[in-house]
């Protein structure tokens, strides 16, 4: 497993956290619309999704590839507002927080889904869970004043039809 380590310690630092915004999301959009949602590069060291929200201002569809803790009842996903440890919060997180109907594709397919934002306890059980799943998280967290946006993402619920 020394592939992981290298890639922790690599995406734990300031250099990346500069780089990295710029080029994997713009990579990882391509690769997701040529392999038809098959397959997301980022994903490769951790799950990913392809986040489709409503702009909070515009009103207009946004897509972002995330990385995500799958729960493991199989019905949701954490996402992480980290931003690779840069200061403000992404753009995506304000999106939800205004919207929180969306979408995921994962695995190639579109779920729909709603999110919640955590707090309290919740939020500290669910971050201790994360730093387990990838520690530099701890590190990004170090970086930056504000705290990091967790939601829960889980599928949405339909109502009955009516016909």
């Amino acid at each position: 497993m020394i592939g992981v380590r290298v890639v922790q310690k690599i995406s734990s630092t300031r250099t990346f956290a500069k780089v990295a915004p710029h080029v994997i999301p713009a990579l990882d959009r391509a690769v997701h619309r040529l392999t038809r949602g098959k397959v997301l590069l980022s994903a490769q060291m951790l799950p990913g999704v392809i986040l489709t929200s409503t702009g909070a201002r515009s009103g207009l569809p946004r897509r972002t590839p995330l990385a995500c803790m799958p729960q493991s009842d199989g019905h949701g996903w954490i996402l992480v507002g980290s931003n690779f440890g840069r200061t403000g919060h992404p753009a995506w997180t304000a999106n939800l927080l205004a919207h929180p109907a969306a979408e995921i594709s994962w695995k190639g397919a579109d779920i729909p889904v709603t999110a919640r934002l955590l707090a309290g306890e919740e939020r500290t059980a669910v971050w201790k869970e994360l730093l387990a799943f990838w520690p530099p998280y701890a590190t990004y967290q170090a970086r930056v004043e504000r705290e990091i946006r967790l939601f829960r993402v889980s599928r949405a619920v339909s109502g009955p039809e009516t016909s």
